[in-house]
């Protein structure tokens, strides 16, 4: 069904280039080299042709597909948007778990000017229907007869949507207001369609500064807004991680969060087409630690809820070592520490530390790495949320360094890396190259480089007050150290101001509460108050576990059971122990409903959204300061 679009109406909401981060006479030399990155994905699949580009988990195991029917899939793709009238500007959507027909899709659509809107897997209706009006997407590519429900009931209120392809399956029923296939018919029209000259050309106009993809913000505080990235930012943030990194086609990575989120983004697509590795897409994250045991990745990035949730399970492991065992373990812990603090401060850790190490490599590291699917690993990171110090000393006593990198989606992804050489626990690590950071009076990190976003679409006084003589406001609190190495202390507009006037960020007071096993959120209040207090949820296998080697009945109420909350409290207590008086827990109160996505309370990345967990729980929160 071939339609018109108005793509001069659609650039029109994007931001002025007055805003961009750099000078036009400073980005023309970073740019210098620049190649659009649909036309880089095609220069890698020339150069690795039958090298696998990913792989899709079947009934009984992984298959391949190689770079060279990769990059055709793609350009198929592009052929079936030009068929349905998709212009330069015009937005793309794509709601769906990470699978490959998301990348196509979005390379495709980048491939002929138009724009790929990620749309995350667990929206609402009314967040589809935001977003879809919002950016004035013609096309959607949703992936299964559950998403299409959500987007057929709120399709009568979309006068821009014109194309619903859904990937996977037949569309349950069909739209009156637009037209409805599946991804093999829409690839059909990619055969047909006799495209190919229009797509060299669209393809050689690319410019760095034009529109490569959107991001819309996961909405922790309201609305989300749409962040602006080019393809010159999309270009330089993938070469300069392929540089710092070192990834090729050897390396392999899995894909589990969501595509919609720029980390993912970045990673499943951009820094894979720059660097040529392998991608596999994973079924579900709830399958996520069986295909880290299958695919056993060099590569993996973590958010600071995976990383917990693997801890948790391993100390629950490690709880019923006795005797010998029990006594092995906690050496090897504490020989993985002392040699890993050396060696990420650039100290030599000695023969007899060498020799320790190796030995515990052998008796208990290994055996972890395995278990975990690690054994492989050289290259793990986390990001997105703050983590605890003590989980990654914790993960080190392992032989499992994880390095904390700092970004968010108005940077085009990381603008901090910890790498060998330059990681220190506690640190995000260092700016990436030709990136300034500095710190505010206010403490706000500000950050500047060839990678900031163009904008907000269609928020010009949002983008004014984020974007200020080419610094990026990031809302983040921190300093920076004399060697140069950054440090988060907290979101700005979380921050709690005490009755007493005391300023408080929560992030890392709930980071270190959270890397207790039992607790998995926790989110901070004194807001106003002369005190702070805690709102915890529990960590449904860690209390399985915890009632089970503490001989308690698994009852609906036994988060009230005196032995869990005494043992909440030392935890509680520990985490005081490290923090100033004022910003000591006086009071906690156990949640019964844990937070989810679909309850409204996490993002997709599994980020507490405060402001709503404080409306929902005010009466609770009052009653914390009660008499």
């Amino acid at each position: 069904m071939p339609f018109s679009s108005d793509a001069a109406q659609a650039r029109s909401w994007l931001p002025s280039p007055s805003t961009t981060s750099s000078e036009p006479a400073e980005l023309d030399k970073v740019y210098a080299d620049f190649i659009a990155p649909p036309a880089k994905l095609i220069e890698t699949a020339t150069r690795l042709g039958d090298h696998a580009a990913y792989w899709v988990r079947g009934d009984t195991a992984w298959q391949p597909t190689s770079w060279r029917e990769h990059a055709e899939q793609v350009r198929q793709a592009a052929r079936a948007l030009l068929s349905l009238g998709v212009q330069a500007g015009d937005a793309v959507a794509i709601l769906s778990f990470n699978r490959p027909e998301w990348s196509i899709g979005a390379y495709a659509a980048m491939s002929i000017g138009a724009m790929p809107v990620g749309i995350y897997w667990t929206s609402s209706t009314a967040d589809i229907e935001y977003i879809l009006n919002h950016c004035k997407a013609p096309v959607l590519l949703v992936e299964d007869a559950d998403r299409f429900t959500r987007v057929h009931a709120c399709a009568e209120r979309l006068p821009h949507l014109r194309t619903v392809v859904q990937i996977a399956g037949e569309p349950c029923t069909m739209m009156t207001s637009c037209h409805t296939c599946n991804w093999q018919d829409f690839m059909v029209q990619g055969l047909s369609s006799q495209q190919a000259l229009l797509i060299n050309q669209r393809l050689a106009a690319i410019q760095p500064s034009d529109t490569g993809t959107l991001i819309y913000t996961s909405g922790t505080t309201g609305p989300s807004k749409a962040v602006v990235l080019s393809h010159g930012n999309l270009w330089w943030v993938s070469t300069a991680l392929g540089k710092q990194f070192h990834a090729d086609e050897n390396d392999r990575m899995l894909s589990y969060l969501p595509l919609a989120h720029i980390a993912e983004q970045m990673g499943t697509m951009h820094n894979q087409v720059f660097a040529g590795f392998a991608v596999y897409y994973a079924k579900s994250i709830e399958q996520l630690g069986d295909h880290l045991k299958e695919v056993r990745p060099t590569v993996f990035f973590g958010v600071p809820r995976v990383w917990e949730k693997m801890q948790a399970a391993i100390e629950a492991k490690l709880q019923q070592a006795t005797g010998t065992k029990a006594k092995m373990a906690a050496w090897a812990m504490r020989v993985g520490q002392q040699w890993h603090e050396r060696h990420m401060a650039g100290q030599r850790p000695g023969l007899w530390l060498d020799a320790q190490k190796a030995l515990a490599q052998k008796l208990i590291h290994q055996k972890v790495q395995e278990a975990l699917g690690f054994d492989q690993a050289r290259l793990l990171s986390t990001g997105a949320a703050p983590i605890a110090p003590e989980s990654l000393k914790f993960f080190s006593g392992l032989g499992i360094l994880v390095r904390e990198l700092y970004g968010q989606s108005e940077a085009c992804g990381p603008s901090t890396l910890s790498l060998p050489g330059t990681t220190r626990i506690g640190s995000v690590g260092k700016p990436l190259p030709d990136t300034e950071i500095r710190v505010a009076e206010d403490g706000e990190l500000l950050i500047r480089g060839p990678h900031i976003f163009q904008g907000y679409m269609g928020q010009p006084t949002a983008t004014a007050e984020t974007l200020v003589d080419g610094w990026l406001l990031t809302g983040d609190l921190g300093h920076v150290d004399e060697e140069g190495y950054v440090y988060i202390t907290g979101r700005k507009k979380d921050l709690i101001i005490t009755s007493g006037g005391k300023n408080i960020s929560p992030a890392n007071i709930e980071a270190a509460l959270m890397d207790s096993h039992l607790i998995e959120y926790a989110v901070v209040c004194g807001d106003g108050r002369n005190y702070l207090t805690a709102l915890l949820t529990l960590e449904p296998l860690s209390l399985a576990e915890f009632a089970q080697s503490h001989g308690l009945a698994l009852t609906p109420d036994l988060h009230k059971h005196p032995t869990v909350l005494n043992a909440l409290q030392k935890a509680v207590d520990h985490v005081n122990d490290q923090q100033a008086r004022v910003a000591q827990i006086r009071k906690f109160v156990v949640l019964t409903e844990p937070f989810t996505i679909e309850g409204g309370e996490l993002t997709p990345t599994l980020k507490v959204k405060r402001k709503v967990v404080l409306e929902r729980q005010k009466a609770l929160v009052d009653a914390l300061y009660a008499g």
